[in-house]
């Protein structure tokens, strides 16, 4: 693993040892942690022991799931412990029988379901981004501009992808270009001023960094059309290019106004994914009644 940071996240008032990997952007969690919190076992090293020997296919994969990863412990040294992404975790949960898994197991079922019907529907997939976003407080101005970021950022992926760039770490590049010319920072350099970590960038900007980002972008994918690039270095030019068109007016703005317009605010009422799964769940398991579920079959 990269450089990492080690925090301490809250569940149900217990400590769950984690890691911040920079160059992955993947917050690591210690698997005995959770296992401890969610079946109160007093030796959770022992009962990992025989939830893999009943789960073969855990046990088999358990080397791609988990990572060895250094961790601070209760005597305060710091020792190479087993750690899992939120998707390591979540396979993880899926193999213990416990009531305090059954709401994570049900908030699977329920993703699950939303993700087929998503498929089927894709409108779907924007009313619950609406949703999610009132539900995290955002105003209805600023959800309404960051629809149409998305739209601006689809228009310049469509474009890349007709000029023959590679989706990953190609994109990543442009991106970083495209940031870099009107922000004056690479895209990690403006997360970290934000002091964000997995969260998405665009989604703590402030309505006039989404406006400029859009501008640079939809300026971007407009060159792109006129000039038709053959290469990726002249993809990169163009990046550039269409970048500095919202740069200068950057510039511009912050000399009538005497104020910068890239600010260190972000969401601050984020929450990590962990705390928003724990919530999800217990929102979910009060929501089903198994005893109204009888009623109803009578």
């Amino acid at each position: 693993m990269g450089e990492n940071q080690n925090a301490i996240k809250l569940f149900e008032n217990r400590e769950i040892r984690a890691a911040w990997d920079d160059v992955q952007e993947k917050w690591y969690f210690s698997v005995a942690d959770v296992v401890a919190v969610l079946t109160d076992s007093a030796d959770p090293k022992q009962y990992i022991k025989k939830m893999r020997s009943r789960d073969s296919e855990l046990n088999a994969r358990w080397g791609t799931i988990c990572t060895l990863t250094t961790l601070t412990a209760s005597d305060g040294k710091r020792y190479r412990t087993n750690a899992a992404t939120i998707e390591g975790i979540l396979r993880i949960i899926q193999s213990i029988p416990s009531p305090k898994a059954e709401p994570f197991k049900l908030w699977l079922a329920q993703v699950g379901r939303e993700r087929i019907e998503e498929t089927i529907d894709p409108e779907l997939t924007i009313d619950r981004a609406l949703e999610t976003y009132a539900r995290k407080g955002y105003t209805r101005e600023w959800i309404n501009q960051r629809l149409q970021a998305i739209q601006v950022r689809k228009e310049l992926t469509d474009e890349w992808q007709d000029r023959g760039v590679q989706k990953g770490l190609e994109y990543a590049i442009l991106t970083d270009e495209i940031t870099r010319a009107w922000s004056g920072m690479t895209t990690r350099q403006y997360k970290k001023l934000k002091g964000l970590k997995k969260e998405n960038l665009r989604d703590n900007m402030t309505t006039t960094e989404l406006v400029l980002n859009m501008l640079a972008e939809t300026s971007t994918t407009d060159i792109s059309k006129a000039e038709q690039p053959q290469t990726f270095s002249e993809n990169q030019q163009i990046a550039r290019r269409g970048g500095k068109v919202a740069g200068i007016a950057r510039q511009a703005l912050e000399a009538e106004t005497g104020r910068p317009v890239i600010t260190s605010l972000n969401a601050t009422d984020f929450r990590q994914l962990i705390t928003s799964i724990v919530e999800d769940a217990a929102a979910l398991s009060v929501a089903i009644d198994p005893t109204e579920s009888e009623n109803q079959e009578d």
